[in-house]
């Protein structure tokens, strides 16, 4: 009797760990699955001269990576009527639109941004790409990029820039896979006037831009994708490190928003950091 108990605990011994890691990355996985977090925040931009003194919802949604096991069509229509429930004005498209292989379905570019079709905004949708949308990931190039976009009535912005209502905003190309011509864009932003946002896939823009007010939009990091406890985000892809890991950010006159975004890279799981949609509603100054 006493060996069956002791073969008994030594069993249990060896089934717990593996219970548990089994639970800890299933859990890990539902993670990445969840609806986003909606985020809200309040800019003062200045408007132009004659413009109408209302406030602008814009909402941004971006790194959808679609692929499986965490995401699929299905979520991202899901995300979609969502995002059209929170009636923003505007709707920015931050880029990374292509997923890794994660052991799931794979998706090509027209399917990747597919269910963005059923976006729905007053002022229209714009997008730029992400380094994942490259054409080394994609198979697709800007041009092809831009002619699947406009079979969904969305301007795809590359170094350009459109005015909407009273805002002007410069789509920039991906800062980790091409040139984005900040100098030109701001330019064009100028000549067309307006308060000013920048869209972008990444933070890396945020230090080259002038110190002015402007709204940069971005995503890019996941926020981490996996935070620790304590410990918080230890790693996002930039050449900054973590300085612009997730969240708001003010340098001078100059502000950013970056977001987790509502899908993964690499490994399909989240820890301690949501996917998540942001509403930012720019006021006059």
């Amino acid at each position: 009797m006493t060996r069956l108990f002791s073969r008994r605990g030594c069993v249990w011994a060896l089934l717990l760990p593996c219970l548990l890691l089994t639970s800890f990355a299933l859990w890990l996985c539902d993670n990445a699955r969840v609806m986003p977090v909606v985020r809200r925040m309040e800019i003062a931009l200045p408007y132009p001269a004659g413009a109408m003194r209302q406030p602008v919802t814009v909402a941004l949604l971006t790194d959808s990576h679609l692929s499986g096991p965490d995401n699929s069509p299905e979520r991202m229509t899901r995300i979609v009527r969502q995002v059209n429930r929170l009636k923003p004005d505007l709707i920015l498209l931050g880029g990374d639109y292509i997923g890794d292989p994660k052991g799931g379905a794979t998706y090509d570019a027209a399917a990747s941004i597919a269910p963005f079709a059923g976006l729905r905004a007053p002022l229209g949708v714009l997008a730029v790409l992400g380094n994942h949308d490259a054409k080394r990931h994609a198979k697709v190039n800007g041009k092809q990029w831009r002619q699947l976009f406009a079979r969904i009535s969305i301007p795809l912005l590359l170094n350009e820039a459109v005015r909407r209502g009273p805002l002007v905003i410069g789509g920039l190309r991906d800062i980790y896979t091409s040139r984005p011509d900040i100098p030109g864009t701001l330019q064009a932003m100028e000549e067309l006037g307006g308060a000013q946002v920048v869209l972008s896939h990444g933070p890396d823009v945020l230090p080259a831009l002038p110190d002015r007010p402007l709204l940069t939009l971005v995503g890019h990091t996941h926020c981490g994708q996996v935070a620790l406890p304590f410990a918080g985000i230890v790693y996002v892809p930039s050449r900054f490190g973590t300085r612009y890991a997730c969240g708001l950010y003010r340098e001078g006159a100059k502000s950013m928003i970056v977001s987790a975004g509502v899908g993964t890279s690499g490994l399909p799981i989240r820890m301690l950091s949501p996917p998540d949609v942001w509403l930012v509603t720019i006021r006059p100054e």
